[in-house]
């Protein structure tokens, strides 16, 4: 089985590349964020005349989250548990479309949408903290209970958590930027410590190996990306990975997504 994650950057402006690259990549299940779009504007006939059952989360123009698989799709989950809510000031607390879960082909799978802390004295930096460690809590509690559950953690986390994840960590931390501050960093290794593994670096080794490069200042053929796209698998789920890799090409040509899609193939 192949499950992939892509933060497309919005659906509808990339259905068309969307659909070639399912195509193309033979892919069974895709976790995708930044939908940019409600339920009712979602395309649904661009999976179900391929074959894939989808299921989406989304409120408004921004975030959003979905999953499609053609090995089924059950027991959908949208949001956790106690998941954060962000509200500025004078404004009600909302719960963001995030997070969404499904059962495919025996495979939990989440589909992650990390908030952006903005800068490291904005708002959203304790929200992007509060809302990890409560996934956090409940990651480590689906593999307490039952040490043979297959969960794949899979999105756009916004965090770079090494050195080599980053074109130049110097600029970075002389300029104060978020993705690679050490709490936003913790945060992510609190997954690993309660037993998940990041399975795409041992198959993607190396530095100036990214996931991700902004539009500006021709940061893509400049190779000044972040690997920031990550698939977290519990130990039983990790057994089972036989490859993996990031899809460069698809960061090319008119009307790319300024994130790459992330893949990993799984042994029966």
């Amino acid at each position: 089985m192949k499950i992939a994650t892509w933060n497309v950057n919005s659906l509808r402006a990339r259905a068309d590349r969307v659909e070639a690259w399912l195509q193309r990549s033979d892919c069974d299940v895709l976790a995708i964020q930044e939908t940019k779009c409600k339920d009712d504007n979602f395309p649904w006939e661009l999976f179900e005349r391929m074959g894939y059952e989808v299921a989406h989360y989304g409120v408004n123009q921004w975030n959003g989250v979905a999953i499609a698989s053609r090995v089924g799709l059950d027991d959908v989950e949208r949001g956790f548990t106690d998941q954060p809510h962000f509200g500025k000031a004078g404004k009600d607390p909302v719960q963001e479309a995030r997070a969404m879960a499904a059962t495919c082909g025996g495979v939990r799978v989440w589909s992650l949408y990390v908030p952006n802390g903005r800068s490291l004295d904005d708002e959203h930096m304790p929200y992007k903290l509060k809302w990890l460690d409560s996934l956090k809590n409940h990651a480590a509690g689906w593999i307490s209970e039952d040490p043979s559950a297959q969960v794949a953690l899979m999105g756009d986390w916004n965090i770079a958590p090494t050195d080599d994840d980053v074109w130049d960590i110097d600029l970075f931390l002389t300029q104060g930027y978020t993705h690679v501050s050490e709490p936003e960093r913790a945060a992510f290794r609190a997954f690993e410590s309660v037993g998940y593994s990041d399975v795409v670096r041992p198959h993607t080794p190396g530095p100036g190996v990214y996931t991700y490069w902004d539009y500006t200042q021709l940061r893509f053929p400049k190779k000044e990306g972040m690997r920031i796209d990550f698939v977290l698998a519990s130990p039983a789920l990790a057994s089972r990975v036989s490859g993996a890799s990031i899809d460069r090409e698809e960061r090319k040509g008119k009307g790319a997504s300024d994130h790459a899609p992330v893949i990993v193939e799984l042994a029966d």
